[in-house]
Order: C-alpha cells, then sequence, then structure tokens
C-alpha cells in the first residue's frame, strides 16, 4: 500500500542551541512547525509527502535534552537520549529493568542507536490508510477505512476505537504507565507534568492527535519516580518479526510481593488501543493474591472484557489473554 516518492518537499530546517529558542521557533512557525528528534518517524513522513511542514525544528543541537540524571525521587530521562542508552543505562537496568526491555524491543539496533524516547513515545499513528494520504477521520475526512466491510485492520485496535482503530505504537509507553512515570511538557507559558498515563490520548478526546503535545509545546523530559524502582518487571512483545516490527501486543508489569502476594501492581497493555491501556480492574482483582496459575487466568480474562475485535484481528483476544496472564503468573526480577 505504500506509496513511495523521489524525493521530499522542501521546508526550512532550524537547528536551535537552547529550549527557548526551539519554543520561539514554535510559536513563531505555529502549526506549520514540525519537531524533530532523532528523525526515524520524520524522514518516512517527509519522504512519502503525507506531512509538508515548512519549517523543520531538529532538536539535536540541545545538550540538556539528553541523559538520564538521578533525582532525589528517581531519574529523570531526557527526551533525546536515545533508546540505546536507555536500554542500556545501569540506573535504568538496575531499578527500572521494565523500561530497558521495552527500549530494547524497539526496531533494530540502527534505529534504537538514533531514535530517542521522546520519540518513540510521540509518534503519530502507522495506520497505513493514514500514512498514505488517505482521507480518513483521523486525517480529516469522514470515514475510517480500516473499520470499513473490506477494511485491512490486522494490526488495528481491539479497546479505544472511537471512530478511528489505529493503535499506539510505542514500546516503550506501555512500560511508563507501569512504571507512574510523568512526562515534562514545555512551551511558551511555561512547563506543566503530565502523568504518562494521561500524556496518551484516544480519538474520543482529539481524533488528529495521540498525545496531548498540542503545537508549541515540547517534551523536554521523562521522569520516573522511585515507587517502584526494584519491583519485580515483567515486558514482553510479540509482533510478526523479532525486529523491526511493530507489536500486534505487548503488555509491562510492575508487581511487589509481600508475603508471596501481590501487594502491589501496574500493568498495562499496548498495540490494542489507540493509547497503551492500563488495566485496572486486573490491578484490583489480583491484588493480595498468589501469584499462581489461578490468579494468572483470571486476569487474563479480566483484561479482555470489552475486547471489539474487527474483522482480521481476533486473535489479539487471546493475545493479550496470554500475554497479561504470564505477566501475573511469571513476573521476573
Amino acid at each position: 500500500m505504500a506509496v513511495i516518492r523521489d524525493m521530499m518537499p522542501s521546508f526550512e530546517l532550524f537547528q536551535p542551541a537552547t529550549v527557548e529558542d526551539a519554543l520561539a521557533l514554535l510559536d513563531e512557525h505555529g502549526r506549520e512547525a514540525w519537531v524533530m528528534a532523532g528523525g526515524q518517524d520524520s524522514l518516512d513522513w517527509f519522504k512519502d509527502r503525507a506531512k509538508r511542514p515548512s519549517a523543520v525544528v531538529d532538536l539535536g543541537a540541545i545538550a540538556p535534552l539528553r541523559g538520564v540524571r538521578a533525582t532525589g525521587d528517581g531519574l529523570e530521562i531526557g527526551a533525546l537520549t536515545t533508546l540505546t542508552e536507555v536500554a542500556s543505562h545501569p540506573d535504568i537496568l538496575a531499578k527500572y529493568g521494565v523500561l530497558a526491555r521495552a527500549a530494547r524491543r524497539v526496531a533494530s539496533p540502527q534505529i534504537r542507536n538514533q531514535g530517542t524516547l521522546g520519540g518513540n513515545v510521540a509518534q503519530d499513528a502507522r495506520c497505513e490508510y493514514y500514512r498514505n494520504g488517505w482521507s480518513c477521520y483521523r486525517a480529516g475526512g469522514n470515514v475510517c477505512y480500516a473499520d470499513a466491510p473490506t477494511g485491512m485492520n490486522r494490526e488495528h485496535a481491539i479497546f479505544g476505537g472511537d471512530r478511528c482503530v489505529t493503535v499506539n505504537p510505542s514500546d516503550t509507553a506501555p512500560a511508563l504507565v507501569a512504571l507512574e512515570a510523568a512526562m515534562v511538557v514545555r512551551n511558551s507559558d511555561g512547563e506543566r507534568v503530565v502523568d504518562a498515563e494521561r500524556f496518551f490520548i484516544g480519538p474520543g478526546v482529539d481524533i488528529t492527535r495521540m498525545t496531548v503535545l498540542k503545537p508549541g509545546d515540547l517534551l523536554t523530559a521523562i521522569r520516573v519516580p522511585a515507587t517502584w524502582a526494584g519491583a519485580r518487571f515483567y515486558f514482553e512483545k510479540v509482533s510478526d518479526r523479532q525486529s523491526w516490527d511493530f507489536a500486534l501486543a505487548n503488555v509491562a508489569a510492575a508487581i511487589v510481593e509481600e508475603s508471596g502476594r501481590i501487594a502491589r501492581i501496574r500493568i498495562a497493555v499496548g498495540g490494542v488501543a489507540p493509547y497503551p491501556v492500563r488495566l485496572t480492574a486486573v490491578e484490583d482483582a489480583v491484588r493480595g493474591k498468589a501469584r499462581d496459575e489461578e490468579t494468572a487466568a483470571m486476569a487474563g480474562e479480566i483484561a479482555t472484557r470489552g475486547a471489539r475485535p474487527l474483522a482480521q484481528n481476533g486473535f489479539k483476544v487471546s493475545l493479550v489473554r496470554a500475554l497479561v496472564a504470564r505477566a501475573i503468573r511469571g513476573a521476573e526480577a
């Protein structure tokens, strides 16, 4: 379905050295501005001419947006920190392994070396109809081609569809939700901090966006609190290929046990809704129970309640059931 063209449309490139300069450029160019981090997703949009910004603001020269820093209550990860660094940083590996595992499963080593954590969580929908210029709801039209009788929807949502049935494509997003992370967003009016669970939005909130970011906003950092440091973690991603592919479904869990029972838990699934889905009903049901087969099976059943599979993706219901059960049964240190 992809339409490959021979060159990108022209745009003006800006490479600010500070966050303040970047924000000034975003204000100046408004909706015509495009924020570029690692460029892995941006260049695809430009080459296929599906996005035609007049101004591209390349953040690569803003050093404070890179790196992992210890704080009084956890870690702060700059939005431009590469996925390779996230996957290999000793503090993340030691205390927040679920995020390291999720970052390690993104795409391929070459893409992880260039791609950033901020770019991974802020990327747009991967639906081929949308990306190839079809006039769908998300693109301003009046139909969802994936949800049409003859639509191709194997990779699409089984939860949360509201006119649009695309899924959030980020592997790190469910891990950040499980870790109770928060996103630091700046614009010319100041800074705000948004819980990861609320950072991602569905089409019922705004069908043109997948996150709370609006024109003029800049994601500068991700804060991971100490709340779940050292918990037992589980991350698993199922995709058609082991690399260079997006999830058909993934799961991230953080579990704290006391006396052989689940005392605290956060669990989220991705690849099955327009946003990472935190499974609060599962959390409530398994709290206080042992991590045994009975609890795992119950969790899997609860996780799939309300699923509305499309013509070609009914397998995702069984997939989510199995992934959640395995997360409960086999969470690793």
